[in-house]
């Protein structure tokens, strides 16, 4: 764990109450929004306000921001809610403010309440100082931009609650990963209803909740496995240590293979031809081929029908992994969960021909002119389908 990643994750555990979110384009101001500043969900108010405030009046409040262990800004928490806005942002920074630059767009905030107006914040710049506080908390990637809950009490509705107890009663000991997550899936179809058609129709949708659902199974989980451990006094700090990085160490690997097992179900009942971990040239594996391995290998068959996937949670340091893992592709595509990227770096994925592919929800985080290079999981299995109705038949039952 890095210095500033250790700092990080004390504040918020000493903290009266933390958020994290990912910096947007519509922070920077690259969206050509009413102004820049760090845009607040509406769940978040009770971190800066005591009662909630009504639809039809601005409000203004002073706040000093500590930012990342170094300097001090004195910002302004406002509530935009006159005429047709309704939105919470934090604003005034000062000349020379480094997080709100292009650069900083898929960085991840993180502001600490220590005082009624006194906050620390910090800026997460790195892929692997990201999932690390990601998994340290346990915490999905589609609950960010609201209240931390550093303690884990928060509970799902009661049916799911009861669906996720019924699935751990099972085991006592973790299951494997693609165990994990379809008891995840089932839990959630289950819960939700979900059905074929949904799948189909809003693929998008159903992924975030079924990565959602596995992080409060994992949760449940965690508790069961490792109750009796952490109820019994540690013989040595080495042995405290050494049972927290087992911990850290398994969710950050459940959280990569978790993304990976459900796309393939996604793409599975959206009848794709696929084939995960296709061994190409040099031994590389991307992470997913279209139709399969003995297509991109079969010398004959049209390379314009071909298509590699990569996935990977986040993507600011990592995306360039995905470009020489198939020679046969020029045009790639990644799979993230990342919330928005600098121009500079779209820039250059455009330049390598690299796609990203995100959840819908997520599209407004970059920044507009690059968003039509970017395209939805929906999106993203249309074009794979149309490649694929092109086939020439004899390809098809291999």
């Amino acid at each position: 764990m890095s210095e500033i990643l250790n700092l990080v994750t004390s504040k918020v555990q000493q903290a009266k109450s933390a958020l994290c979110k990912f910096i947007t384009a519509n922070d920077t101001g690259l969206t050509g929004g009413h102004q820049c500043g760090f845009h607040i969900s509406k769940e978040a108010w009770t971190m800066f306000l005591d009662k909630e405030p009504i639809k039809g009046v601005n409000i203004d409040i002073p706040i000093r921001i500590h930012w990342q262990n170094d300097f001090d800004t004195d910002s302004r928490f406002k509530y935009y809610g006159v005429g047709t806005r309704n939105e919470y942002r934090i604003t005034r920074f000062g000349r020379g403010f480094p997080f709100l630059n292009d650069e900083n767009v898929g960085d991840l905030l993180v502001l600490a309440r220590f005082d009624k107006d006194y906050y620390e914040a910090f800026v997460l710049q790195t892929d692997d100082d990201i999932d690390e506080f990601f998994s340290f908390f346990n915490l999905s990637y589609d609950k960010t931009n609201q209240i931390i809950d550093v303690k884990q009490t928060g509970q799902p509705e009661q049916r799911l609650k009861n669906l996720i107890n019924s699935f751990v009663a099972k085991f006592d000991r973790f299951p494997e990963t693609r165990i994990m997550a379809k008891g995840a899936r089932d839990c959630y179809n289950e819960a939700n209803r979900i059905i074929n058609q949904n799948i189909l129709k809003a693929p998008d949708d159903v992924l975030l909740g079924w990565l959602d659902t596995e992080y409060t199974l994992f949760k449940y989980m965690e508790e069961k496995v490792y109750s009796d451990v952490i109820s019994m006094p540690f013989p040595s700090i080495d042995a405290f240590v050494s049972m927290a990085n087992e911990v850290l160490n398994r969710r950050k690997s459940r959280a990569g293979k978790s993304l990976e097992h459900h796309l393939a179900d996604i793409f599975t009942q959206n009848s794709l031809l696929f084939e995960e971990q296709v061994i190409t040239e040099d031994n590389k594996k991307p992470d997913f081929v279209f139709p399969n391995g003995e297509c991109y290998h079969n010398l004959a068959f049209p390379g314009d029908l071909l298509t590699v996937l990569g996935a990977k949670t986040t993507c600011k340091d990592r995306w360039r992994q995905v470009l020489n893992e198939a020679d046969r592709v020029d045009d790639k595509f990644l799979f993230t969960l990342q919330q928005g990227v600098s121009s500079n770096q779209l820039k250059e994925m455009q330049d390598y021909h690299l796609h990203l592919v995100v959840p819908h929800k997520y599209l407004t985080c970059f920044p507009k002119e690059y968003r039509t290079g970017i395209c939805d999981l929906y999106t993203f299995i249309g074009m794979v389908k149309e490649r694929q109705e092109r086939m020439p038949k004899q390809y098809l039952f291999l």
